[in-house]
C-alpha cells in the first residue's frame, strides 16, 4: 500500500508538471502565432475567451465522468486530449482556425485540471494529511520549464508547429508512462478515513466503496458553493498579480519595463515556494488557519503594493502577497475533494470551474475600474475579497469529519 500511494502520488506529480508545461507552451508561443495567423491584440483577445470558456466546459463535463468512470481511468484520456490539442493552435493559419483550436485546447486543459486535481484528493486521502499545495507547486515549475524550452526554441528558429507538435508528442508519452501508477478508486480512501466514516454512522459519510450517503449529498451543494465564491475571489485576486502588477510599477511608479517586470516574477516566485511549503504548515495549523491567516497576509501585502510611494517597496508587497495567497486555493479544491468521496470529482470541478471564471473575470474588472480610479486603487477590490476568505475560513471545517486531511493540527501518521 505504501509503495502504491509513493507512486500514485509520483504520477500525479507528473500530471500537474505536465499540464503546466502544455499551458506553458502556448503562453511562450502566443506572440509567434499572433503573427503567422496576421491577428491584432484586440482579436488575440477575444479567442483568448474561447479558450477561457473551452477550459470552463471542459471542467463541467469531466468531473462527473472522474466520479462515474474513476481518476485512472479520466486522468491519463484528459492528459492525452490536452498534449494532442497543443499542436492545434500552432497548425492554425488565421483567426478562423485559431478560435475552434484554442476552444479544444482550453476543453483538454480543463479536463486535465480538474481530473487531476480529483485524484490528487483521492492520493491525499490515502496519506492522511495535506499533500495538495505541493501539486500546485509543481504545475507552476511545469510552466518555468516551458519558458525555458520555449526560449531555447525559438532561440533555434523553430516554428510554432513544430515545437508545438513535438511538445504534443513528448506529452502523450508522458500521459501513458504516468497511468501506470494512478489510483483506482476503490484505494484511494486510507483506513483512517475509512474508520472515521463508519464511526459517523450510516447515511452520514461516504461508504468504503466511495457512494455518498443521503445526508452528506444534501448537505454538500451550499458549502460547496460558498467553496466556489471563495475560489472566484481568491483566483481572481491571483489572476490581478497575473495581469497587472506589471503595469502596475510601470504606470503607476514610473518603472523601467525591465524592472517593472519583477513584480510578477517576485508574485510567482513567492507563490511556488509557498506552496512547497503550506503542505508542512496545514498539518501542523490546520486547513481553516492556511486559508484564514494566510489570506489575511495577501490583503496585507496587496496593500502594501497598493499604497508603496517607491518600486522597492512595492516589490516587497507583491511578495507577500503571492506568499500569503500561495496555499489558499489548493486548500479550497482539498475541503471540495473530501467533503463526498462519492462526488469528488463533480465537488472539484465546480470550485475550480468558478474560480477558473475568477482568474479570467480580473481584466475584466479592474480594466473598467481605471476609468474611475488610479489603477493602483482598483487593486483594493482583490484586497477586500482576501478579506472575506480570511473570515470566512471556517467553512472549509464544516461538514469535515474529524479525521479529514489537514481539518485541525495533524496528530502523527504513518508517512507512505
Amino acid at each position: 500500500m505504501e509503495k502504491s500511494l509513493r507512486a500514485a502520488r509520483l504520477a500525479t506529480f507528473a500530471y500537474f508538471v505536465l499540464n503546466g508545461f502544455l499551458l506553458g507552451m502556448w503562453i511562450v508561443h502566443i506572440p509567434t502565432v499572433e503573427e503567422h495567423t496576421g491577428i491584432s491584440h484586440a482579436v488575440l483577445g477575444w479567442l483568448l475567451l474561447l479558450l477561457g470558456g473551452g477550459a470552463f466546459a471542459g471542467m463541467q463535463l469531466v468531473g462527473p465522468l472522474a466520479d462515474r468512470f474513476g481518476s485512472r481511468k479520466v486522468v491519463p484520456l484528459s492528459a492525452a486530449l490536452c498534449s494532442a490539442a497543443l499542436l492545434l493552435p500552432g497548425l492554425a493559419a488565421d483567426a478562423w482556425t485559431l478560435g475552434p483550436a484554442l476552444f479544444v485546447f482550453g476543453f483538454g486543459n480543463g479536463c486535465l485540471d480538474v481530473s487531476m486535481n480529483t485524484h490528487a484528493v483521492q492520493v491525499e486521502r490515502g496519506y492522511g494529511r495535506p499533500i495538495m499545495s505541493a501539486f500546485h507547486a509543481l504545475f507552476s515549475i511545469g510552466g518555468v520549464i516551458a519558458a525555458l524550452v520555449g526560449a531555447l526554441t525559438l532561440s533555434l528558429g523553430w516554428s510554432a508547429a513544430t515545437t508545438l507538435g513535438a511538445m504534443a508528442v513528448l506529452g502523450l508519452v508522458a500521459a501513458a508512462l504516468a497511468s501506470r501508477a494512478l489510483l483506482p478508486p476503490e484505494t484511494a480512501p486510507s483506513k483512517e478515513a475509512t474508520a472515521t466514516a463508519t464511526e459517523t454512522g450510516p447515511g452520514e459519510a461516504a461508504t468504503e466503496n466511495g457512494t455518498a450517503g443521503a445526508a452528506a449529498g444534501r448537505r454538500a451543494p451550499s458549502r460547496i458553493w460558498i467553496l466556489a465564491a471563495l475560489a472566484f475571489m481568491l483566483m481572481l485576486s491571483e489572476g490581478v498579480a497575473n495581469d497587472w502588477s506589471v503595469l502596475h510599477l510601470k504606470d503607476v511608479l514610473d518603472a523601467p519595463e525591465a524592472t517593472a517586470a519583477f513584480a510578477y516574477g517576485a508574485f510567482a516566485t513567492a507563490m511556488t515556494v509557498g506552496r512547497l511549503l503550506t503542505d508542512r504548515v496545514a498539518a501542523r495549523i490546520g486547513t481553516v488557519a492556511v486559508v484564514r491567516y494566510g489570506s489575511a497576509v495577501a490583503a496585507i501585502g496587496l496593500t502594501v503594493a497598493t499604497l508603496a510611494p517607491a518600486v522597492p517597496l512595492a516589490l516587497v508587497g507583491w511578495t507577500i502577497f503571492g506568499i500569503g495567497l500561495s496555499g489558499c486555493v489548493p486548500q479550497l479544491f482539498s475541503a471540495a475533494g473530501h467533503a463526498d468521496p462519492g462526488a469528488a470529482g463533480a465537488n472539484v470541478s465546480r470550485v475550480a470551474g468558478l474560480g477558473y471564471l475568477g482568474m479570467l473575470a480580473g481584466p475584466a474588472v479592474i480594466g473598467p475600474m481605471t476609468h474611475l480610479m488610479p489603477l493602483n486603487l482598483a487593486f483594493f477590490l482583490p484586497v477586500a475579497f482576501c478579506a472575506v476568505a480570511c473570515f470566512t475560513a471556517p467553512v472549509l471545517r464544516t461538514g469535515q469529519p474529524e479525521g479529514a486531511p489537514g481539518v485541525g493540527p495533524a496528530p502523527a501518521r504513518q508517512q507512505a
